[in-house]
C-alpha cells in the first residue's frame, strides 16, 4: 500500500468515533512524556463524543497512572492487547498457560542474567581475562519480566534494568524466582540491553510454533497468546461501544501496532515508524517528536 500523507486529508470534522493511540514512539514525545496540548484535545473530543483508547505494551497500572486523574472510567488496551479495558471494567483478558511460562522463564535462565554493570566491566576486561570468562558470560545482557494483571514480577535488580522497567510497569516486584509466581501470566516480556531482535531469533524461535514472539521496541520482546494483539482490543472495543472501522482512527510507529493498523479505516503509521507499518497503514503522520498525533487529530476534529 502508497501511505498518503496526512496533509492529504480534507479537513473535518469527520465522523470519528474512536481515537486508538499507541504510546511510545506515537503519542509520547521524544522523552516519553504526554505531549504538552493533548488534554485540550481531549476535552475536544470529550465535547464531540470521541473516546480516546491509549493502546500499549504497558501494564494498566502505569496507564492510568499516566491518564486516570483526566480520565476517570476510560477504556484502555493494555499490555499489547492482552488486558482491554472497556469504561473502566475489564472486558477481555488473554494469557499464556503456566507450562509456557515455565519454558520461558527456563531459556531466559538458560541465557544467564547479570547486571548491565557486570556486563560493561566485562566489555572493559582485557582480551584475556575475556575469554577466560567467556563460557559463563551470558550471550545477551537482557531481563525477564512476568505480566500479571495485577503486577509485573522480575529477578534481575540492578539498576539499570528496573529503570528500563518501571518505564512501563509502575506496580513492579522483585522475587527470589519467577517460577513461583502463582497468578495467571498475560504475557512475558524480556528486555535486552542490545538489540531485541536478535535474540529474539536466538533464543525464542522454538516458541513461535505455540506462542506469538513480538519485536515491541528496539530492546523490548513480547511473548504472548497466539492470535492476541492491539487489533484484537480495538475490535473487543468497536463491539463494545458499536462503533465501525469507518469511524475509527488508529495511530502507530512499530511491530506490536501491526495488526492494530487493519482495525481502523483511519490508519496511521508515524514518519518514524518501521517500514512495516508505513507499508500497511493509509496515511503518514508527522513524528511524535512533532507531535504527530495532536496534528493529525486537530485535522479530523476541525
Amino acid at each position: 500500500m502508497n501511505a498518503a500523507d496526512w496533509t492529504t486529508i480534507a479537513p473535518g470534522p469527520h465522523d470519528i468515533r474512536l481515537v486508538v493511540a499507541d504510546m511510545d514512539g506515537t503519542l509520547l514525545d521524544g522523552e516519553s512524556r504526554i505531549p504538552e496540548g493533548f488534554w485540550e484535545r481531549l476535552d475536544r473530543m470529550e465535547q464531540l463524543g470521541v473516546r480516546f483508547v491509549p493502546a500499549s505494551g504497558r501494564q494498566y497500572a502505569t496507564l492510568t497512572s499516566m491518564f486516570g486523574a483526566a480520565m476517570p472510567d476510560a477504556s484502555y488496551i493494555a499490555e499489547n492487547g492482552n488486558l482491554v479495558v472497556a469504561d473502566g471494567e475489564i472486558a477481555s483478558v488473554s494469557g499464556i498457560e503456566h507450562g509456557a511460562v515455565s519454558r520461558i522463564i527456563d531459556a531466559v535462565m538458560a541465557n544467564g542474567q547479570t547486571s548491565h554493570a557486570a556486563s560493561d566491566a566485562a566489555d572493559a576486561s582485557d582480551s584475556a581475562d575475556a575469554a577466560s570468562d567467556s563460557d559463563s558470560a551470558p550471550a545477551f545482557d537482557i531481563g525477564l519480566v512476568l505480566c500479571a494483571a495485577e503486577g509485573a514480577y522480575v529477578t534481575r535488580h540492578d539498576p539499570d534494568f528496573l529503570a528500563e522497567c518501571r518505564k512501563y510497569y509502575a506496580k513492579l516486584t522483585v522475587v527470589d524466582d519467577l517460577h513461583s509466581i502463582t497468578e495467571d501470566i498475560l504475557k512475558a516480556a524480556i528486555f535486552d540491553f542490545g538489540p531485541s531482535q536478535p535474540m529474539a531469533d536466538a533464543l525464542l524461535s522454538d516458541f513461535t510454533k505455540e506462542l506469538q514472539v513480538v519485536v515491541s521496541g528496539a530492546h523490548w520482546v513480547d511473548i504472548m497468546n497466539l492470535g492476541t494483539d492491539k487489533r484484537r482490543g480495538v475490535v473487543a472495543l468497536q463491539e463494545h461501544f458499536g462503533i465501525t472501522p469507518a469511524q475509527t482512527a488508529v495511530f502507530g510507529d512499530y511491530l506490536n501496532d501491526l495488526e492494530m493498523l487493519d482495525a481502523g479505516e483511519w490508519s496511521f503509521a508515524m514518519s518514524n515508524a518501521h517500514p512495516d507499518l508505513k507499508e500497511a497503514a493509509h496515511y503518514i503522520a508527522p513524528a511524535n517528536t512533532e507531535y504527530g498525533v495532536l496534528q493529525v487529530l486537530d485535522r479530523l476534529l476541525g
